[in-house]
């Protein structure tokens, strides 16, 4: 399979810096890629009806949410392709039809070498799926049109996944934790305490309009349920806070050092919010398939659509929040609700909650999370369990104690909060404020660790 790292090798990158990065350069490339992202998402593309545009917004509002996308602009796919390639490898490595082991370097290179071929393919084949569709507009007997589309859709994607990897290489985190988190805020500020009435874009007291931002909504109407996206942001982001302190601490002693030792953490969140942007992005790719895959009457074999492009009925309808029965059985209890409307909650949550367990279990077999390769990164410390002689297995016994169950929970927690929070239309989306949160939250502790190895550079290589 050296043939994949090669054919990658021709594929545009950017190149390592040559020498350690500071904080203040690693901050100043990050600002640099997110001030690009947000200018690429404002240029439309050229040739798309803007009342197509207009319901793919409403259509695939979630998608767009998820995947730090811009429908209607040259990142119209966002980090789709990467996260879709992503999905696709780990459920062949993990399932053992790819026989790579990502836990040396040889199976690492091919990995990633995979991930960057399939995903430079992917966004040409989301490019036109997308304008063959009819997303933006009727390109039937126009072959100038669809290739015009799909070529700004095409390289707006390819751009994407160049940004990602400089700042993966050059700057905090990765590049489509921080387009998530990009994309999420500005709709958590827009939802909240935006005044503006739309589609006209002008403040709602001078035209007696219904505003966008929830806190107006109900400054105007005193409707309760217009403030439960925002006590359901509140709520996301406090679980998550306090879900992200919580861990296991396993304690370890230096070999050659008598008296001194460590305590090793392992996170509750061990698989962190990677399961859930999977299960996510592959619930948004099923519904980009049934819309693209819908006839004339607005039906195929994922599910039924209205001319709005509403699921109403099938698998992808299932796959929707069910943001009003929940809502109605907040304002009026079990009244009104059937036994589907249940099934329907209990489906939903369950896709999240058992989606994000499995791919939890992918993750950490492929990121090098697993009990082997961890108990190998303490074995290089020189530290050992204490009473015990220094042996990997050793290490490795004591572990699958708590790798397994965490992983396990670690996806459920992830999943089940996201779905409710789903269900609740937290702002921004339930999904959306989940990950960012995590997000950030990682940034931040990568930002204090960076920040303590440049006041103290001896500690660099006991903190790492």
């Amino acid at each position: 399979m050296s043939w994949i790292v090669q054919a990658a090798s021709y594929l545009p990158s950017v190149k390592e810096p040559e020498k350690e990065q500071s904080l203040k350069q690693m901050l100043t490339w990050t600002g640099i890629v997110l001030v690009l992202y947000f200018i690429l998402g404002s240029i439309n593309l050229y040739g798309a009806n803007a009342a197509s545009v207009q319901q793919a917004l409403q259509t695939l509002a979630t998608y767009q949410t998820i995947l730090g996308a811009q429908i209607g602009s040259i990142i119209t796919l966002g980090i789709g392709p990467i996260v879709t390639a992503s999905i696709i490898l780990q459920m062949m490595v993990g399932s053992e039809l790819l026989p790579w082991n990502t836990n040396n370097q040889e199976g690492q290179q091919k990995f990633q070498a995979a991930q960057k071929l399939l995903a430079y393919g992917l966004t040409i084949v989301q490019a036109f799926g997308y304008v063959l569709s009819g997303t933006f507009g009727n390109v039937a007997g126009d072959p100038f049109l669809i290739l015009l589309l799909a070529g700004q859709i095409s390289l707006g994607g390819w751009l994407i996944i160049m940004m990602d990897d400089l700042v993966q290489k050059w700057g905090f985190g990765s590049g489509t934790g921080l387009f998530i988190a990009a994309g999420v805020s500005k709709q958590v500020y827009i939802s909240i305490l935006s005044p503006l009435v739309t589609p006209e874009n002008t403040l709602f007291w001078t035209t007696g309009g219904n505003p966008v931002g929830n806190l107006f909504v109900f400054a105007q109407t005193q409707q309760i349920t217009s403030l439960i996206p925002i006590l359901s942001t509140i709520a996301v982001f406090s679980a998550v806070v306090y879900l992200q302190s919580m861990r296991v601490e396993i304690p370890l002693t230096f070999g050659n050092v008598r008296g001194f030792g460590q305590k090793w953490p392992l996170k509750f969140l061990y698989t962190s919010n990677m399961p859930v942007i999977l299960i996510a992005a592959l619930i948004s790719n099923v519904q980009i398939v049934g819309t693209t895959l819908a006839g004339p009457d607005g039906c195929s074999p994922l599910g039924c659509f209205n001319a709005q492009g509403q699921a109403q009925s099938g698998l992808v309808n299932m796959l929707q929040a069910p943001v009003q029965i929940f809502q109605s059985l907040i304002t009026s209890g079990l009244q009104g609700v059937t036994l589907g409307d249940v099934f329907h909650i209990f489906f939903y949550i369950g896709v999240y909650a058992f989606g994000s367990i499995l791919f939890s279990i992918f993750w950490m077999k492929t990121s090098g999370q697993d009990a082997d390769s961890v108990a190998s990164q303490i074995q290089n410390t020189g530290m050992k369990v204490p009473g015990f002689r220094k042996d990997k297995r050793v290490i490795k016994k004591v572990l699958n104690r708590y790798i397994p169950g965490l992983t396990v929970l670690s996806g459920f927690s992830v999943g089940l909060l996201a779905a409710l929070a789903n269900m609740t239309q937290a702002a921004g989306g339930g999904t959306g404020i989940l990950l960012t949160v995590m997000i950030l939250y990682q940034l931040y502790e990568q930002l204090a660790q960076k920040h303590m190895e440049e006041l103290h550079p001896a500690m660099k290589d006991f903190l790492s």
